[in-house]
C-alpha cells in the first residue's frame, strides 16, 4: 500500500553549500567521505551527518577552502557523488546578483527558472564515454527546480518571517568575471531576475540524477545594472553574505525536517519516469 512505500522511501538530503553557506558545524555526529566518480573527484569530501535527527550529506561547491573557481567545478561528479551516497533531495544554497530594483541585497530568492549563458560545462552525464550510462539523454526542463521542495521552502520561509521572494529566474553566467554594464541591461530585458555563476549546470544534472532539487538564492548586490550604484565588488559581496547568511541557514534547517516527514513516492515516481522517457539508447 501507500503506506508501507511512505515508510519504505528513504528519504537523505544532500546540501550544496555555496559561498559563505557550506558550514560543517550544522551537522551532528558527523564523518568525511572522500569519493571518487565516473567522472571524476567532487569538489570536496562528502561530510555525512544528522540534522535534526535526519540524514544529510554536505558538500562545499568550491571546495572548503574556496579553491575552485566556477567553471571549474565538477558538477557531474558532485551531483553523482550525492546521489550515489542515497540522497533523494538537493537543497542548494547560492550567492547571487539582483536584476530587479525590488530584490534587494540581503533578499532570499527562491528559484523556480534559468537561462543559461554557461559555455564550457559538461551538462548531462549520457556523454558516450566508456563508464557513463548508454544512451543519450534529452530531460525536459520546463520547470527545472523542484516544485513541491520549492514549497516547503517557501512555507518555511514565511513561518519564519523571513523575506522572500516566491520565484526568481536566475541567469547563470561563466564568470569568474562580473558582467558589463551592457550585459547586465540585456539581461534585464531577458527577463531574468538574478544572475549567478553556478546554477547551471547544477540543476540540470540533479534533474537528470532523479533528485528533487531546490535553491535558496541570497542577492548580495545589484550587478552593476543601476547607473548611479557602486557597481559589483567582492568585498561588498563578502559583507553582505556574512550579515544575511543566517537567514539561507534558518531555513534550511528548518526544512529539512519537514521534508523528511513529506510522502514523496509519488514525487519520486514521476521524477524517474520523466528520466527513464528522455533516454534514447542506441540501436542494435
Amino acid at each position: 500500500s501507500a503506506c508501507v512505500l511512505c515508510a519504505l522511501l528513504f528519504i537523505q538530503i544532500g546540501i550544496i553549500g555555496g559561498s559563505g553557506l557550506d558550514d560543517p558545524d550544522i551537522l551532528e555526529g558527523r564523518i568525511e567521505k572522500y569519493v571518487d566518480t565516473p567522472y571524476g573527484k567532487p569538489s570536496d569530501a562528502l561530510i555525512v551527518g544528522k540534522i535534526k535527527h535526519v540524514d544529510c550529506v554536505l558538500l562545499a561547491r568550491h571546495g572548503r577552502q574556496h579553491t575552485i573557481m566556477p567553471t571549474d567545478i565538477n558538477y557531474r561528479a558532485n551531483v553523482w557523488a550525492l546521489k550515489e551516497e542515497g540522497c533523494t533531495h538537493l537543497l542548494v544554497t547560492t550567492a547571487c546578483g539582483s536584476l530587479r530594483e525590488e530584490i534587494q541585497p540581503g533578499d532570499i530568492v527562491i528559484l523556480d527558472q534559468f537561462i543559461d549563458r554557461t559555455t564550457k560545462r559538461p551538462q548531462t552525464f549520457y556523454d558516450g564515454s566508456p563508464t557513463s550510462p548508454p544512451g543519450v539523454c534529452h530531460i525536459p526542463m520546463a520547470e527545472p527546480f523542484c516544485t513541491k521542495t520549492r514549497q516547503v521552502l517557501l512555507e518555511v520561509a514565511r513561518n519564519l518571517g523571513v523575506k522572500i521572494h516566491p520565484k526568481g529566474t536566475v541567469l547563470t553566467i561563466e564568470g569568474p568575471r562580473f558582467s558589463s554594464r551592457a550585459e547586465s541591461l540585456m539581461f534585464r530585458l531577458w527577463g531574468a531576475d538574478v544572475i549567478n555563476m553556478t546554477s547551471v549546470p547544477e540543476v540540470v544534472l540533479a534533474r537528470e540524477a532523479g533528485l528533487c532539487y531546490a535553491s535558496i538564492a541570497m542577492a548580495t548586490d545589484y550587478d552593476c545594472w543601476r547607473e548611479h550604484e557602486e557597481a559589483v565588488c567582492v568585498d561588498n559581496v563578502l559583507k553582505t553574505m556574512k550579515e544575511n547568511a543566517n537567514k539561507a541557514a534558518s531555513i534550511l534547517l528548518t526544512a529539512i525536517p519537514h521534508i523528511s516527514k513529506t510522502d514523496w513516492s509519488q514525487t519520486m515516481k514521476c521524477m524517474k519516469a520523466s528520466v527513464q522517457c528522455s533516454i534514447m539508447l542506441p540501436k542494435h
